[in-house]
């Protein structure tokens, strides 16, 4: 959690498969199932023309459907190249088929290669296999029979999902099929729901209208999207210029539709917001109208100065430079990586009082979210309520007004909290923060956590709204500036209840639908005050039933716990003394 100046974009703390990128279904996916599809010859990555009939003689062929930049299927390639050894020596193959015009060969051999595929990638050029076989998104799977025959089509399994990332598969649908046929019987679910990216398809439309990428696209994701789809950031791909929009151009006005994207949770009849990334409902239209007129590109004189990124430290020059650890962590290819915690001793042997702080990761491409606690003197464990700096893609450094400051007693220790989220392939990760110290002598107010919380809730089995209760009396006069809900996996809901000493009541922030990957920072356009023995009543609701897909055993009592199968009860909230 950050103070004052803090994350204004899209701000991730927790979760699995980052929600920066379609994951949806379609239901309007033609039938498959008992098809047959004619005989195709596709050039392969290396520029190699591969032909279906190269395997007259095998009784299986799976057709897979991948993108270079989806992130689902960075996280099936290796999960393919395995399933095509295990089942080689039993008849079976695996072709895979970009049919994504975004995606270059170039771009799909380094793909081939980061994610070690022991089979064939193929160019659909012009998507006319994906066309002929019906195919829609990406990761998305065709097993055929000897006769070319469709056995089964869906997903690879169930492991990945929309907001969802279990720590195991519960059920391999691909394989399962293969083991049925293999054993002779028929497939006893030979359909399951796609899950992915949307193809990148080649249109056949002229570009027409007014409404062009220079002039009035460009500006909207600059605005909205480019802090986070920009190289080197954690988004699947990059939207900073006219060519990197074609081929997402469905999956873009898909989320915007939806509401995935930007990020954002909070009811708007509740509270104004600073960091309130939404569109506007001129935006939403400007860009399915754009979209809809074939996308044309526009007087490049038109094109706005785009935003800049600092490279370097955004605060001042650190006085410290804090490691979170002697070695680097290393993030494997693909799974639930849980949070990762590291103590790290700063040495403070005095008090100290930090007026700027930020967090960096190394390694942008799989940080998902950083929290640095403060750890109090001779205390095992991080004071919730003390949180020096996060970091998010997209969000700003804490940087404090004159007179203002974060307060850290001598003899801390300082807790990284990481989580990190797998893109395909095995990485590595040495995280810092750095710290500018300002004199004592100079602070007039001290920036204060507060939390209402809740550690002693049971969720029963299979409750699908369990409500949970925590409240937070304010002691003396201040300011709220910021809240920040805090639940795992099982969260649904989270609200924050004000009542005043007069008897008003208000409701301060309403997020009906809590993302658990998408766990946002809600930083008020106007600090609110509290006079003393304000109540603020945080109610939270937790699905724990198997309805909820992201639920890692519905058939368990759960608790509270640091681990995301366990859950939290927190309401973060930042304040300030009145003056």
């Amino acid at each position: 959690m950050m103070m004052l100046r803090v994350w204004t974009a899209m701000l991730v703390m927790l979760g699995g498969v980052s929600a920066t990128v379609a994951m949806a279904s379609d239901a309007a996916s033609p039938p498959a199932i008992g098809r047959s599809i004619a005989d195709f010859t596709l050039d392969n990555c290396y520029g190699k023309p591969v032909s279906t009939r190269d395997y007259a003689d095998k009784p299986y062929l799976v057709v897979a459907f991948l993108g270079t930049e989806c992130p689902l299927a960075k996280l099936y390639g290796r999960r393919l190249s395995d399933l095509h050894s295990r089942y080689a020596d039993r008849g079976v193959a695996v072709l895979g088929i970009d049919a994504n015009k975004q995606d270059s060969l170039s771009e799909m051999l380094a793909y081939a290669n980061r994610h070690e595929l022991n089979f064939p990638f193929l160019k659909d050029r012009g998507n006319r296999v994906a066309d002929a076989m019906g195919a829609e998104r990406t990761p998305e799977v065709f097993l055929l029979d000897r006769q070319r025959v469709v056995r089964y089509h869906g997903r690879i399994d169930d492991q990945y999902g929309v907001g969802v990332s279990r720590d195991k598969t519960v059920r391999a649908d691909l394989e399962n099929a293969l083991d049925e046929l293999l054993a002779g019987k028929e497939v006893s679910v030979p359909e399951t729901e796609v899950i992915g990216c949307h193809i990148g398809r080649v249109k056949e439309l002229a570009p027409t209208g007014d409404i062009t990428y220079t002039r009035h696209i460009a500006p909207i994701l600059n605005a909205h999207c480019v802090s986070c789809h920009r190289e080197g950031e954690i988004a699947p791909f990059t939207l900073t210029g006219y060519e990197d929009i074609l081929g997402w151009e469905d999956t873009i006005l898909e989320v915007i539709k939806d509401r995935r994207m930007p990020p954002w949770s909070a009811n708007p009849a509740h509270g104004r917001f600073a960091n309130d990334p939404r569109l506007s409902e001129k935006d939403k239209e400007l860009l399915r109208k754009w979209v809809e007129n074939g996308m044309p590109e526009g007087d490049p004189a038109d094109l706005p100065t785009p935003p800049e990124f600092t490279p370097g430290w955004q605060i001042p020059k650190p006085d410290q430079i804090i490691v979170m650890d002697d070695e680097p962590f290393t993030v494997p290819a693909e799974g639930v990586v849980d949070y990762q915690r590291f103590v790290v001793d700063p040495g403070w042997d005095e008090d100290k009082y930090i007026y700027a702080a930020e967090a960096r990761p190394q390694n942008r491409s799989v940080v998902h979210h950083i929290l640095v606690y403060v750890i109090p003197p001779g205390k095992r464990r991080a004071d919730l309520r003390q949180i020096i700096v996060g970091y998010a893609p997209g969000g700003l450094p804490v940087q404090l007004p004159e007179g203002v400051a974060i307060h850290v007693a001598a003899g801390s220790k300082l807790l990284f909290e990481m989580h990190y989220t797998p893109n395909g392939y095995e990485q590595t990760d040495l995280s810092y923060a750095g710290v500018c110290f300002v004199d004592e002598s100079k602070v007039e107010k001290h920036v204060k956590g507060r939390i209402a919380v809740n550690t002693q809730f049971q969720i029963p089995p299979e409750e699908s709204d369990h409500e949970v209760v925590a409240r937070y009396v304010s002691r003396k006069d201040e300011m709220l500036l910021s809240m920040t809900p805090h639940m795992h996996l099982r969260g649904k809901s989270f609200r924050y209840d004000a009542r005043y000493p007069d008897g008003r009541e208000e409701t301060l922030l309403d997020v009906p639908r809590y993302d658990f990957n998408w766990q946002l920072k809600y930083i008020l356009e106007q600090p609110k005050r509290l006079p003393r023995g304000t109540i603020i009543q945080c109610t939270a609701v937790f699905d724990n039933s198997a309805e909820n897909l992201a639920n890692p055993d519905p058939s368990r009592t759960v608790g509270w716990g640091d681990q995301s199968w366990n859950e939290m009860m927190i309401g973060f909230m930042d304040t300030i003394p009145v003056e």
